[in-house]
């Protein structure tokens, strides 16, 4: 069985479209921002970093991240699987590909966040080795620390 690659690009002219018209299953929706918010969002926030995940030529997910101020912590502030994609590795390889290339920038922690419901991502990102910290944003997003 041949394994497709997974592999980090940056959104381009050619791919914003198809990278804005991935979605989430309905019932994840309100746990992510939609693809176009982020990478709207990401241009006015000049530390932003957001590229879109590719299975083989196929986009399949998109994430976006962040150094944090004292630059050995970075933050993902955005991640999602299209629904077509989910459940076949893309998420977990996409997330590894990130860890590796922040390790290789100097990071020793990524933090992220998520909101609390039966189809988060919490589960997920515990699989991957990110520990809840106890801790809340301001917006209700419970806190998960990871070491690199």
């Amino acid at each position: 069985m041949n394994e497709t690659i997974v592999t980090l690009r940056d959104v381009t002219a050619d791919t914003v479209v198809a990278v804005c018209d991935l979605e989430t299953n309905e019932d994840q929706k309100h746990f992510v921002a939609p693809n176009a918010f982020s990478i709207a969002q990401a241009h006015f926030s000049p530390i932003a970093r957001f590229q879109a995940v590719f299975s083989g030529e196929t986009p399949v997910g998109f994430l976006m991240w962040r150094p944090q101020d004292d630059g050995s912590v970075c933050y993902l502030w955005r991640f999602m699987i299209d629904r077509h994609h989910q459940g076949r590795g893309y998420g977990r390889a996409a997330l590894t590909l990130l860890f590796a290339s922040a390790r290789s920038d100097g990071f020793k922690r990524m933090l992220t966040s998520y909101v609390v419901g039966d189809a988060g991502p919490h589960k997920f990102y515990v699989k991957l080795g990110f520990r809840d910290t106890g801790e809340s944003r301001p917006n209700g997003e419970r806190l998960m620390d990871l070491a690199l």
